[in-house]
């Protein structure tokens, strides 16, 4: 492993709208060095070159065996599609190089396990991009959770909503909801339990399917404006039950001019609310709470909004310097690592198992831990 004044080399796969600002953050990282990029889309790679003006010394790619044995890589950094991941970061774990992989890790939980179990083996870094969970609103928000502040904690709610982009490859539960998911297992330090999701199919009917690598079951019918078919669904309702008896619901859709990215936990004496679109205040506390009067027993007291303060920083920057902190403490990290993503896809894929039987409430296996 690179010692203390040596900088880790990093090879970038996925040249796309995500793996650009990847490239970004480990050119500017002053204990990396960008030793290559890889797409298979040659004016991606193009782009790249002139965007960050990038020397002779980065090789350009379009296939990942060109750069593979590359004796200058030490970690990889993985933002291709989600179908992609397991036999890519099977590949780099096995030659010896630490990974940090966009979410979802997989699509399928077992899969997941394997890398995760591959990575200790090889005594190398599996680490997730889970950024939200990194956004200093997030790591801010965590702590007033459990400063006590908003009393009793009752239920909490989410919205993600914009007008695309659409996917085609997966629906919009899978393409949005691990987000939110993220964010409330970390403020509420668990996982649910018990999960059930209901959707609507407007755009992508027919052989579209919803993936659910566990079952082997056919898909059952999702919603169509009142008819039954098939599909990618637009539009998922999500509910999740977690030990304590925390309920959260899920509002999902890549159809709606409605753009929203808005995640609260209400207790008994406030409300938390992050707000990604109000930039300047994304993360206030709702004071309020009912008290008994002569008048009323339930009136309104204490009604006040709080602004949160938060520590400047870019949520993905913070993704990249605790990847080569970990590799360089050879220790995984709490907050993202491949066993945080497990939980993750175990729960989209029971969530998928749910929406495919029209609702039913699904139990989510035990947390693997390691």
């Amino acid at each position: 492993m690179a010692d203390s004044l040596e900088r880790i080399g990093v090879a970038v796969l996925g040249a796309g709208r995500w793996g650009v600002h990847l490239v970004r953050n480990f050119l500017a990282h002053p204990q990396a060095r960008l030793v290559a990029v890889v797409d298979h889309s040659r004016d991606r790679l193009e782009a790249v070159k002139k965007r960050f003006e990038l020397n002779s010394d980065v090789v350009l790619a379009t296939e990942w065996s060109q750069v593979r044995l590359m004796p200058e890589v030490q970690a990889v950094v993985i933002a291709t599609p989600a179908s992609s991941h397991y036999n890519l970061i099977a590949d780099a774990l096995r030659l010896g190089y630490h990974v940090l992989a966009e979410k979802p890790l997989t699509l399928d939980p077992s899969e997941s396990l394997q890398l995760c179990e591959l990575a200790q083996q090889q005594q190398r870094q599996l680490f997730v991009d889970h950024t939200y969970l990194f956004h200093p609103a997030v790591e801010r928000g965590k702590a007033v959770v459990l400063s006590g502040i908003l009393g009793d904690l009752r239920y909490g709610y989410a919205t993600r909503t914009h007008l695309g982009p659409v996917r085609f490859d997966v629906d919009a539960l899978w393409d949005l909801a691990i987000h939110d998911i993220a964010i409330f297992n970390n403020w509420l330090s668990e996982t649910p339990t018990q999960v059930q999701a209901t959707g609507t199919v407007w755009l992508q009917e027919a052989e579209s399917q919803i993936p659910n690598p566990q079952s082997n079951t056919p898909q059952s019918p999702l919603k169509k404006g009142g008819q039954n078919t098939s599909g990618l669904a637009d539009l998922v309702w999500v509910t999740l039950t977690y030990p304590s008896g925390f309920q959260a619901f899920i509002h999902l859709c890549w159809l709606n001019p409605d753009k929203q990215r808005r995640l609260c936990v209400a207790g008994s004496e406030g409300t938390l609310i992050f707000d990604e679109l109000q930039t300047e205040t994304p993360l206030t506390i709702q004071h309020g709470r009912f008290e008994k009067t002569d008048s009323s027993p339930y009136t309104p007291v204490n009604q006040s909004l709080e602004v949160v303060s938060l520590e400047p920083g870019e949520p993905l920057g913070r993704v990249c310097d605790r990847f080569l902190l970990s590799i360089r403490q050879n220790q995984p990290s709490e907050i993202s690592s491949g066993w945080v993503g497990i939980q993750l896809v175990q729960i989209l894929s029971c969530l998928s198992e749910s929406l495919q039987q029209g609702g039913r409430t699904v139990i989510v296996p035990q947390a693997i831990k390691n």
